[in-house]
């Protein structure tokens, strides 16, 4: 699996009206406010093509087309993430906790990891497609935003 460098693991830190400046009210909303889009509204549930999901915030990559599989729930779900690029938290918003994971760069929240997932890693990375962009093979990722 892909992986990046140490320097592009580095914290960024951003006001939240710098983040603002780039970030559109949805996509903020779901990494720096950590909300989630209703299911089924992002075309990325749907995507098939062979690239990179980078977080949409900062860029960094998070998961590969490889990993993406159709969870049937709405969101685009993966088996896995890019080893090191994600950081998980205990939710605990519900009545029963969950894990959230969040961007290890800018700590942009992404979704929630549930252990229903296929083989071999038996777990369901649920993502927010507003939180992510592709990056179809064969086309440069964009520069990691600082």
């Amino acid at each position: 699996m892909m992986s990046t460098d140490k320097n592009s693991k580095e914290r960024i830190t951003k006001t939240e009206s710098e983040w603002r400046e780039f970030i559109p009210p949805e996509p903020f909303n779901i990494l720096f406010e950590e909300g989630t889009e209703r299911p089924f509204t992002h075309n990325f549930n749907d995507e098939k093509r062979k690239g990179t999901f980078v977080c949409a915030a900062c860029n960094l990559p998070l998961f590969s087309s490889e990993s993406k599989f159709d969870s049937r729930t709405g969101w685009p779900s993966f088996s896995g993430p890019i080893q090191g690029n994600l950081e998980k938290k205990k939710d605990l918003k519900l009545i029963l906790p969950r894990t959230e994971y969040h961007c290890i760069r800018c700590g942009g929240h992404q979704g929630h990891v549930f252990n229903d997932g296929p083989q071999p890693t038996g777990q369901r990375w649920c993502n927010n497609g507003l939180a992510l962009k592709f990056i179809p093979e064969g086309e440069p990722l964009p520069k990691l935003r600082n």
